[in-house]
């Protein structure tokens, strides 16, 4: 296994984390917009205008015109261990302020940090996974620096030998935004601990500090230059996202800060060979915000070139307002030199073996790009591949489905059309569903078979039409209904009885069709508990006929 000469290390599991599928108005969702989550903070934010959208769409297409913007992306992943990366406190997003806490990660006198053996793996495992050429031997640094909620004064993190190095990432941009193919490189991976969290009054007059997140494991990825903008950019981020969810490492959400992206955005005069003033951009909490963001800075840099005023961009942090849709000064950007990095005394070195690495390496799974382009050898449209690959449980849901029954296109068809709109609407993922992907796969084998038809299939799954149903039902039979409450279960058979011939009424099906398994499996569902009751209707009723319960 990896030693850091043994004694400097701990071997904590895996904190589980969750990948949660999101539902979009247009099937090409994988990309721009982060999980769901963190579309619901976006509403609550003040709205742009379409005439912010168009004129920002216009100065950045009259800028590049004339210049060349470069971007580059620092993207911090906070990696999903039980523990912290030198401390054995666990962290979990939304704790008590100042409740995971120790010694170490407070950084009192005399504590002394032991390496989580966890975020080596982790580091090793995204190094592959972004084609990087590993460092066999790699070592901690201080990186020296002051704030408020750094308590040690310096952060613990790697300088001149990461962990990874001289790696790039593939992926395909929607076709709304072009299509085509783009290959990102990564400049290196480091690995980290993460800074504690200031909690600022609405007055402005003090702020809190929560040291929760102190001493969290962080792997770091630094981007080579490549992108030019700010789709490019938001799409790589968005890969990334996808990369270490597909991994396990993180659950990559950023509304909770588990993948940040500070963003490097620098404009010259097309044909010129030297970059222009770099500058960074924070606080960018959706992919969306990322494009808009860069858009924004594009256009800010150009219109300073074109007034005579170059000089008045400088190296600096500028935060993204959201309600204001522009970038403002946040501080002065520092130097390497202000950081004064040193070899971390109380961590040993990193030394990994081929042995280690060779395990690692065998255990990864299938990758976005991959899934990607073995979707494509399956005949799939690069439309239907954005959307089954982006998130890998559904990619799992749909496997399974057409291992069940090989047709591809109508599983894909069901999965994106009244699954997707479905899960949408309830805001539900797509392993909160009750259909199971082999009960899809038998619908979608009736229907292949004959046995019910395309639209018959679709009103099986017609969640407002059965409710109709059901409601006449249990209206019209308050004696039964109130019998089955007192706990005589067995009038659930009259009920079902009475769907079924309800059911085969309104919509004229064979009455063979009707006894069918197909036919049970899909409404009897129907049932409800005998327990307590709410609107009238018995607890724990199923709106949809596939089985996701819904009180109503």
């Amino acid at each position: 296994m990896a030693l850091t000469l043994l004694r400097g290390i701990q071997t904590r599991p895996l904190f589980p984390c969750s990948s949660a599928f999101v539902t979009r108005k247009h099937v090409l969702f994988c990309s721009m917009q982060s999980t769901q989550t963190e579309t619901t903070m976006k509403t609550k934010q003040q709205p742009h205008s379409n005439f912010t959208e168009t004129a920002r769409a216009k100065a950045v297409e009259k800028a590049l015109k004339d210049f060349e913007a470069i971007i580059g992306i620092e993207t911090h992943v906070q990696l999903a261990t039980m523990t912290k990366a030198f401390c054995s406190c666990a962290y979990s997003y939304g704790d008590q302020p100042n409740s995971c806490v120790c010694p170490v990660c407070m950084g009192l006198p005399g504590a002394l940090p032991v390496l989580n053996s966890k975020v080596i793996e982790y580091a090793v495992m995204l190094g592959l996974a972004l084609n990087c050429k590993l460092s066999m031997n790699s070592k901690f640094d201080r990186k020296q620096y002051f704030y408020p909620d750094l308590p040690k004064g310096y952060q613990i993190s790697q300088f001149d030998i990461p962990i990874a190095t001289n790696g790039f990432i593939d992926l395909d941009l929607p076709l709304e935004f072009g299509g085509g193919h783009r290959r990102f490189g990564i400049t290196r991976v480091h690995m980290e601990e993460d800074a504690g969290k200031l909690l600022h009054t609405g007055t402005g007059n003090y702020s809190q500090v929560d040291l929760n997140r102190a001493g969290v494991p962080l792997l770091e990825i630094v981007s080579e230059p490549d992108m030019r903008t700010g789709i490019e950019a938001a799409e790589y981020a968005a890969e990334l996202q996808r990369v270490v969810r597909y991994l396990g490492v993180s659950n990559g959400n950023m509304q909770e800060g588990s993948l940040r992206c500070d963003v490097n955005v620098s404009i010259r005069p097309i044909g010129q060979l030297e970059f222009g003033t770099k500058v960074e951009i924070k606080n960018l909490n959706a992919f969306s915000a990322m494009s808009r963001a860069i858009d924004f800075e594009i256009a800010r840099q150009a219109a300073l070139y074109n007034e005579g005023k170059a000089e008045e961009i400088v190296q600096e942090t500028r935060l993204w307002e959201e309600g204001s849709q522009k970038t403002v000064t946040m501080r002065k950007k520092e130097g390497l030199a202000d950081y004064r990095y040193f070899p971390e005394p109380d961590l040993p070195e990193v030394i990994l073996t081929e042995e280690y690495v060779n395990g690692i390496h065998d255990s990864l799974p299938e990758l976005p790009d991959m899934k990607r382009r073995r979707y494509e050898d399956m005949g799939l449209s690069m439309q239907d591949i954005l959307f089954l690959a982006n998130d890998v449980n559904v990619a799992d849901y749909f496997e399974a489905t057409i291992a069940k029954v090989p047709d591809i296109k109508l599983a894909t068809n069901w999965i994106m059309g009244d699954i997707a709109a479905y899960m949408k609407n309830e805001k539900l993922s797509i392993n909160e569903i009750k259909l199971s992907p082999q009960e899809l796969g038998e619908l979608i084998a009736s229907i292949k078979s004959g046995t019910i038809s395309g639209k018959i299939g679709k009103e099986i799954v017609d969640p407002v039409e059965i409710e109709k149903i059901v409601d006449k039902v249990i209206a019209n039979n308050p004696k039964q209904l109130e019998q089955y409450r007192g706990g005589k279960t067995k009038l659930q058979g009259f009920f079902a009885g009475q769907l079924l011939y309800r059911v085969d009424k309104a919509r004229s099906l064979e009455l063979d069709f009707c006894s069918s398994r197909s036919f049970k499996m899909y409404v009897l569902p129907f049932f409800f508990s005998r327990n307590s009751t709410s609107n009238g209707r018995p607890a724990g009723f199923l709106s949809f006929c596939v089985g996701v319960q819904k009180q109503t």
